[in-house]
């Protein structure tokens, strides 16, 4: 066996690529060389001799009258050729065997880069078509590097991406670590085929319970829809095509053995199994569990739930940043809007003055509830350019809008704001008057008292001084006793 052959069948071994593809390549190859040197007029054909296991190569020139020859590498004069074969003819190309060696170092060279490259293409070929077919499957590989894109994982022949999107939140790697993921996209390229992986694609937890859970693989339990907030939480819907098969217990697996084979997988991700219902407000409850609800109000045509709970249950409902809910929403492809029941009933009281209100303007409620006005009180207090955004407004009815919530007692916040400011004002007022009256009052006080006291001053100055005023006045003044030590 000669050296190209072994080469050949080891490389064929090594690389899983057919054989017959080697060869020929192998022989596009050495032909491609003998063009380069030769020139593209050259009639080769070059053939792979599996017996001797060597490459042949044959030039054809066409024989011409001895005077003809224009192109010696095509052609070759009947003289010359009836010196190798007597019986040859005019018209007839004779065969001449080239030796590879012939083609010089250059060629042999070019020849071996055309024979490694296609030899790399057939391989990345062959490498496409194996994972174009194993797209939604679980692959394993050794995280290898990180580029600006993601992770790059080896599995052995090649390579995938794990994009940083597709990752999932504070899950750290290092060189060496072994990884599972989820095969989401296979693209050709020039460089090999682009596999594409994902720890976060809802498909890959359907793909991780049906690897853990028999019941999901063979068909009796169908997951029927997923909701993923990546590491942190998830809502599965199943349903059992089994009446005696329960979906939930079959998934979770006694004590939880298969459900937390999963939850480790993915680094602690909470799963919560949902019973799938053909009715939206019994599969909505279901979806929004742990939380019990109360009433279910279903708009077919928007798709909307208005989902109505205990004011206990409000939180449960609603979830950690309005994760349950928004999970829920998810899962079922609808939009859901929780309220507890004291706010359900202002809600729905709101709702019934709006309706009123409608008829009188004599426009759908819906319209007022779609322009963002959820109450009265916010259509009192809009301005004018507001309302008339409203469809199907116009300004005689938006001033029969006014009037009728006037009539029912709703008076715009600025309107209110300046009566009290009214109000406050005239108690000011009052108040500055009261005081006026006050010290007018005082006033008079004070000046009563002052000639009061102007006239005990006087009749202290006309009162006598003594026993020597008295005898001054004769004796027809009237007696006067005088009290001990005041005359002394």
């Amino acid at each position: 066996m000669t050296e190209l052959k072994k080469a050949i069948d080891q490389i064929s071994k090594d690389r899983g690529i057919d054989r017959d593809l080697l060869v020929d390549t192998l022989e596009e190859a050495v032909r491609s060389s003998v063009i380069r040197k030769y020139g593209e007029n050259l009639d080769v054909e070059v053939s792979y001799n599996d017996e001797q296991g060597e490459i042949e190569v044959y030039q054809f020139k066409v024989v011409v009258e001895d005077d003809d020859v224009a192109d010696p590498a095509a052609e070759i004069c009947l003289a010359d050729a009836r010196a190798i074969d007597p019986n040859v003819a005019l018209e007839d190309e004779m065969g001449f065997k080239l030796t590879v060696e012939d083609l010089g170092r250059i060629a042999a060279q070019s020849a071996k880069q055309v024979i490694i490259q296609r030899m790399r293409d057939a391989e990345q070929e062959i490498i496409y078509e194996e994972y174009k077919d194993r797209k939604g499957e679980i692959i394993s590989g050794i995280i290898q590097r990180r580029d600006r894109s993601g992770w790059i994982i080896n599995l052995g022949r090649t390579e995938a991406l794990l994009p940083k999107e597709e990752q999932i939140p504070r899950e750290r790697y290092k060189r060496g670590d072994r990884v599972q993921a989820y095969i989401i996209e296979v693209l050709p390229s020039g460089r090999g085929p682009q596999i594409i992986v994902s720890r976060t694609h809802a498909d890959y937890m359907k793909a991780l319970f049906s690897r853990e859970v028999p019941e999901v693989s063979d068909g009796t339990v169908k997951i029927v829809g997923v909701a993923r907030d990546p590491g942190s939480r998830a809502k599965v819907a199943v349903i059992s095509k089994d009446r005696d098969v329960d979906p939930v217990g079959a998934c979770v697996g006694i004590r939880g053995s298969r459900i937390q084979n999963i939850v480790q997988e993915l680094r602690g991700e909470r799963i919560d199994i949902v019973v799938w219902n053909p009715e939206i407000a019994t599969y909505a409850a279901n979806a929004l569990s742990p939380a019990r609800v109360t009433r279910i109000s279903v708009d077919e045509d928007d798709k909307a739930l208005e989902v109505v709970v205990t004011d206990d249950q409000l939180n449960l409902a609603i979830g950690r940043k309005g994760q349950n809910v928004k999970l829920a929403a998810k899962l079922l492809g609808w939009k859901i809007d929780i309220f507890t029941e004291s706010r359900f009933r202002e809600v729905n009281a709101s709702k019934k003055f709006l309706e009123q209100l409608a008829s009188v303007a004599e426009i759908p409620v819906d319209n007022i509830i779609s322009a963002g006005f959820e109450s009265m009180e916010q259509l009192a207090d809009a301005p004018d350019e507001a309302i008339d955004a409203i469809s199907g407004m116009t300004p005689s009815k938006r001033n029969d809008l006014r009037a009728a919530l006037k009539l029912m007692g709703v008076v715009a916040t600025r309107d209110a704001a300046a009566e009290d400011e009214e109000a406050q004002d005239a108690v000011a007022s009052d108040g500055q008057d009261a005081e006026a009256a006050d010290g007018q009052v005082a006033e008079a006080a004070e000046a009563q008292d002052a000639e009061a006291s102007d006239g005990q001053d006087a009749a202290q100055d006309a009162e006598p001084a003594g026993p020597q005023d008295i005898s001054e006045e004769g004796d027809d003044a009237a007696p006067h006793t005088p009290e001990t030590d005041t005359t002394r």
